[in-house]
C-alpha cells in the first residue's frame, strides 16, 4: 500500500489572487475603470492576504505608490495579486498588481500597481503581533 507524499511545499510569499469582471456602473464617461474603484479592489486584496497571514483583524494603515500605467476597459476581467513583501511587528506590507484581461482574446496588461500596509489587531483595538514571513527557497 502506498503513502502520500507528506514532504512540505517549498514556502512562498503569501499570496491571494481575485478576479472581477468591469461592469458599465465601475466605469467612468469613457467606460474605463474608475480608479477608486481600482484602489478599493486592491485594498480587498491587501486585506485577504493580511488577514490569512496575521489570522487577526486586520486595517488599511496606509496606500502608496499606486500607478495607473493603463486604463482598464469595461467588459475586461480584472485580475488582482496581493503578495506580502515585508512584515514589521504589527504591519505587513502587501503589493498588488492588477492586470486586465480581453476575455475574448486572452490579451493580458499590467495596468494598476500599489502597496499597501496592513496593520493587525487584537480584540480591543490594539496592535498586535503579526508572524514573519516563510524563508523563500529550499
Amino acid at each position: 500500500m502506498s503513502q502520500a507524499n507528506t514532504a512540505p511545499m517549498p514556502a512562498a510569499l503569501p499570496e491571494a489572487r481575485m478576479l472581477e469582471m468591469v461592469f458599465p456602473d465601475h466605469t467612468n464617461h469613457l467606460g474605463t475603470l474608475f480608479g477608486g474603484q481600482a484602489l478599493a479592489w486592491m485594498d480587498k486584496a491587501a486585506f485577504i492576504v493580511a488577514s490569512r497571514h496575521a489570522r487577526r483583524t486586520v486595517v488599511t494603515a496606509r496606500s502608496e505608490e499606486v500607478n495607473f500605467r493603463v486604463p482598464v476597459r469595461k467588459g475586461q476581467l480584472a485580475e488582482l495579486v496581493a503578495r506580502i513583501v515585508g512584515v514589521g511587528h504589527s504591519s505587513m506590507t502587501v503589493e498588488v498588481e492588477l492586470t486586465a484581461e480581453d476575455p475574448l482574446t486572452g490579451d493580458r496588461r499590467v495596468c494598476t500597481t500599489g502597496r499597501f500596509v496592513m496593520v493587525a489587531l487584537d480584540s480591543n483595538g490594539t496592535p498586535a503581533t503579526v508572524p514573519p514571513l516563510p524563508h523563500v527557497g529550499a
